[in-house]
């Protein structure tokens, strides 16, 4: 997988798809994994352990990877979005 960000998105969300008897990682859900692993830089985690801060380091844009779905199982499927530097300082703490 390859891609980085482009200039205009702002939001990832991810899905899972039941496949018969599993459930698989959408494209975007298999993207995200792919961007924090070999794109983004990982700059704080939030105090419930389960939000995490990135920064890209091809523009500095901050990006936060949560799982909206926290009822399913494992958080459920994640979502990547473009975070503002104030709503990051709030709930995070992290070199400004």
């Amino acid at each position: 997988m390859s891609g980085k960000l482009n200039s205009s998105e702002v939001e990832i969300v991810g899905a899972w798809l039941s496949d018969e008897n599993c459930v698989i990682a959408d494209e975007n859900e298999l993207r995200i994994d792919w961007l924090t692993k070999n794109v983004l830089e990982e700059i704080a985690t939030d105090r419930s352990g389960w939000g995490r801060l990135y920064r890209d380091p091809s523009d500095g844009r901050l990006w936060e990877r949560t799982f909206p779905n926290g009822s399913m199982q494992g958080g459920g499927p994640k979502k990547l979005w473009n975070i503002n530097r104030e709503e990051a300082q709030e709930k995070y703490t992290f070199a400004k």
